[in-house]
């Protein structure tokens, strides 16, 4: 079985890759999430088309897209739309493609809000994401990008795991 997370590092590496150590906190200035909502606690690598997250906010029972107490593999969504989100704060072309985080306080007054506007192609292999205890890997790869529009595969898995993997349209706003 692959192990997805080296295969997510060594995808996103490259000649002109760089490395980008975010942590949580990092995170929650970069993206329009809040509290419990930003789910994505490390960047693990980063390039001009794709990102490698990591983190276990799954197994965290006041999780808030919980339902009966269990975290649904359809959230995996969130999961990949918020790396998505990341993707495009650290690539934005304001930053000079630096592929580092922006200062603090220059995201969010310079960066356009995406919406997720389509997710196709879709396939879970898990039904629950807490059955797993270890990190989530979630990994997005721009494949469309013209303007306001993009597509991204992704992919989240658990270990050695592959939970749920897919397509997402997002739009610029």
């Amino acid at each position: 079985m692959p192990d997805f997370r080296s295969s997510c590092c060594a995808a996103t590496m490259s000649e002109t890759t760089h490395n980008v150590p975010i942590n949580v906190e990092r995170i929650r200035e970069l993206v329009p999430h809040a509290g419990k909502m930003c789910l994505l606690e490390r960047v693990l690598a980063c390039d001009a088309t794709s990102i490698c997250c990591e983190t276990r906010s799954h197994l965290d029972r006041a999780n808030p897209l919980r339902r009966n107490g269990h975290l649904s593999s359809v959230c995996a969504i969130e999961y990949a739309a918020q790396a998505m989100a990341l993707h495009g704060a650290l690539t934005a072309p304001e930053h000079n493609g630096a592929l580092t985080a922006p200062a603090a306080g220059d995201a969010t007054e310079s960066a356009r809000h995406g919406y997720l506007a389509s997710v196709r192609e879709m396939h879970c292999h898990a039904r629950y994401l807490d059955q797993y205890t270890d990190e989530l890997i979630v990994s997005a790869r721009l494949i469309f990008d013209e303007s306001s529009r993009m597509i991204y595969s992704f992919r989240v898995a658990a270990g050695e795991t592959e939970l749920v993997t897919g397509r997402a349209a997002v739009v610029l706003g």
